[in-house]
């Protein structure tokens, strides 16, 4: 995508490469259908086929999540752009299509004449179309995005920034993380950042089994068809043989851990080659394939969570049904 020359002097794109070690889409395929139980990453849902099935997902009357961020960022985005005095920057991890961000945007434009936002992303396209859609729409913002892995770009130091800056990672995208990888993501941003510096969080809630499982299995078959696709991403990318309509969606809330579990489940016994690396794996009839964990949150163990990462509570808001909080955080 070419960014015209009138605006190209307010966007940078940053490629940061993928640090030594850090395993590839190929190696994690590999690992985790060798793995027992089987496993995939949640982050390689978001190819462009996945990225938009998701934005449908967000439309869904049952998957509340985005519907109830958005009532918060829209009531309440000018009491959380001043609650660190302006002028400060925005860095976001996940920008995806910056839609919610927008809202803060542009409130924080009022009280300020300037503004530097800094998209962490690992699609290059995303970035690029998501900024030059926020440059045309606002002439006082400049974009300074970062195209890699959350985990690279924290820890390759490229992230620059002079003022006073907002760090935010909403949408619950926290809750896809294990807890120990939560808490080295939060310790991360926080290494990033510099004391008085804020972390917007959105978490989602814990409640109801059954308005829980609904939201990740909506009845229309979305959710259903995003997590199918993992396996037509990896038949596309890895040249594996998955027959899609052998594997059911299944989602189960486990509240002991506080997570709603998703997995593919063979409906029949199958041997599956992927030639890439020349694998051939077998899945038992009823087998899963686990491909992701959400973490639902008290406000006490997010608060908790912030703590253990050097970040001091400030501020929340919840929208009005009190299922999704966003946390402000300052680092200490």
């Amino acid at each position: 995508m070419t960014i015209p020359t009138a605006l190209a002097d307010r966007f940078e794109l940053i490629a940061v490469p993928r640090s030594r070690g850090v395993p590839s889409f190929a190696d994690d395929v590999a690992r985790g259908l060798r793995s027992e139980p089987k496993r995939l990453p949640c982050k390689y849902f978001y190819d462009e086929i996945g990225s938009a099935l998701f934005d449908a997902i967000t439309r869904l009357p049952e998957y509340y999540l985005t519907a109830a961020e958005t009532e918060i960022l829209s009531e309440w985005g000018w009491q959380i752009v001043r609650v660190l005095d302006a002028p400060v920057d925005f860095l976001e991890l996940g920008s995806g299509s910056a839609i919610k961000t927008r809202l803060l945007i542009g409130e924080a434009l009022r009280v300020q004449t300037g503004l530097c936002y800094s998209p962490i992303d690992i699609s290059t396209e995303a970035l690029r179309t998501s900024s030059f859609a926020l440059v045309e729409s606002f002439p006082a913002l400049n974009v300074r995005a970062y195209a890699g892995d959350y985990f690279d770009v924290l820890e390759s130091h490229a992230v620059r920034f002079e003022r006073k800056m907002l760090a935010m990672l909403m949408g619950s995208n926290v809750g896809n993380y294990e807890p120990a990888e939560a808490r080295e993501l939060l310790r991360l941003i926080g290494s990033a950042l510099r004391p008085g510096d804020g972390l917007l969080l959105g978490a989602d809630l814990k409640k109801d089994r059954a308005t829980l499982e609904r939201a990740y299995d909506d009845p229309t078959g979305v959710t259903a068809a995003f997590n199918r696709n993992v396996l037509a991403r990896i038949n596309r990318e890895l040249g594996a043989d998955f027959d899609l309509r052998n594997f059911d969606h299944v989602v189960r809330y486990d509240d002991v851990r506080g997570s709603v579990d998703s997995f593919l489940q063979a409906r029949a016994a199958a041997d599956v080659r992927v030639s890439a690396f020349d694998l051939r794996v077998h899945v038992a009839a009823g087998e899963r394939i686990h491909t992701e964990s959400s973490y639902k949150f008290t406000g006490d163990e997010i608060v908790r969570l912030g703590v253990s990462a050097g970040f001091r509570p400030a501020s929340a808001w919840h929208d009005r049904g009190r299922r999704f909080g966003l946390h402000l955080m300052v680092r200490e």
